[in-house]
C-alpha cells in the first residue's frame, strides 16, 4: 500500500497515474474526493480530510508501506515554518505510530549553500525534511529548482501581453524541471522496495536555462513574441499580498526568489542521475502551447 498526499495537485495526480499503471495498491488523502477523476476514484482507496489532521493521517498510514509527502500551498499561513513544519507534525507522529517504512517527499534545492537559512519557503521546506528525517524512516527528499509548470500561473499575461515576470535576473542560468519528470522520479522510488537510509536526490531538468532563454523559446514555439521583464523585489512581494497572501508568506516567496537570484539552486552538481529528460522547448510544445489555446 502506497499513500499519496495532494493527489489532485500538479505533481500528486501524475504520481497517482504512474503508480496505477504499475498495478499497485494506492490510498489517497484528499479534502474533496469529487476532484478526483472517476477513473482514479474507482482504482484507489480514498481517505477524506487534510493531511495536517492527526486522525486523517493515522487512518491513511495504517498498514501503509510508503508515503508520498507534499505540503500543499497555504498562502494565508501565519509563517513559513507553520506552513511546512507545523503542518507536518501530525504526519510525523503517524509515521512512527504506524511503522511506515519509506517516505518520498518533495522539497527544495539549497541545503548545501550558505543561502539556505534565509530562503523563505526553501528554509521552511528543509526544516520539514529534518523533522521527517528525525523519525528514522527511510527517506528520499526530492530537491527541486523552480518548476517549468509555474509559468502557467502567468498564462494570461503570456497570451495577452507577450510578457512574463520575475525579480530574478533574466540572464541567470538556473536549473528548471517539469512536474512530469518529478512525478516519474517519485513513482520510481515509491515502487522500489530496495533502498534504505536517508538521502537528498535532486531533479534538475536537462539544462540550466535563463528567463531570457525561455522567452526566446516560447516566442518560437508559440509563434508570437514573448519577452521577460525583471521586476523589483518590492513589487514582486506586493503582487502576492494583492493576491491574498499573508505578509509572512509573501515575504517567504520574496526571500526565496532573492536567494535563487544569488545562486541558491546552483549548489548541486549536475550528473546523469539528477538530469531529467523534459527540455523547456518540449514542455512548451506539450504543456504551455495547449494551455494558451
Amino acid at each position: 500500500m502506497i499513500v499519496v498526499t495532494t493527489p489532485t495537485g500538479n505533481i500528486g495526480h501524475q504520481v497517482v497515474e504512474n503508480l496505477l499503471e504499475h498495478g499497485v495498491s494506492v490510498r489517497v488523502i484528499v479534502r474533496d474526493p469529487s476532484r478526483l477523476p472517476d477513473i482514479v476514484q474507482n482504482k484507489v482507496e480514498v481517505v477524506q480530510g487534510s493531511h495536517a489532521d492527526a486522525d486523517t493521517v493515522n487512518r491513511a498510514f495504517k498498514g501503509a508501506e510508503a508515503v508520498f509527502w507534499v505540503v500543499p500551498a497555504n498562502a494565508k499561513a501565519e509563517s513559513v515554518m507553520a506552513a511546512y513544519v507545523d503542518f507536518s507534525r501530525p504526519a510525523v507522529e503517524a509515521l512512527k505510530a504506524n511503522d511506515v517504512k519509506r517516505v518520498v517527499g518533495i522539497t527544495a534545492l539549497g541545503r548545501t549553500t550558505p543561502l539556505a537559512g534565509n530562503a523563505g519557503y526553501v528554509t521552511g521546506s528543509l526544516a520539514m525534511d529534518d523533522l521527517i528525517a528525525s523519525t528514522g524512516v527511510d527517506f528520499r527528499a526530492l530537491t527541486m529548482p523552480s518548476f517549468m509548470d509555474n509559468l502557467l500561473m502567468q498564462a494570461a499575461s503570456i497570451k495577452n501581453q507577450g510578457l512574463f515576470f520575475s525579480p530574478i535576473s533574466g540572464d541567470l542560468k538556473l536549473p528548471s524541471c517539469a512536474t512530469r519528470d518529478i512525478a516519474a522520479a517519485a513513482a520510481r522510488l515509491l515502487l522500489d522496495v530496495n533502498w534504505s537510509g536517508q538521502q537528498e536526490l535532486a531533479v534538475l531538468g536537462p539544462e540550466n536555462i535563463s528567463f531570457n532563454d525561455m522567452a526566446e523559446i516560447m516566442s518560437d514555439v508559440l509563434g508570437s513574441p514573448v519577452q521577460f521583464k525583471q521586476i523589483p523585489f518590492e513589487a514582486y512581494k506586493a503582487r502576492f499580498v494583492q493576491f491574498g497572501f499573508s505578509e509572512p508568506m509573501a515575504q517567504g516567496m520574496t526571500d526565496m526568489a532573492d536567494a535563487k537570484n544569488h545562486g541558491l539552486d546552483l549548489g548541486v552538481e549536475r550528473d546523469s542521475e539528477n538530469t531529467t529528460p523534459s527540455s523547456f522547448r518540449q514542455w512548451c510544445q506539450d504543456v504551455l502551447r495547449p494551455a494558451l489555446l
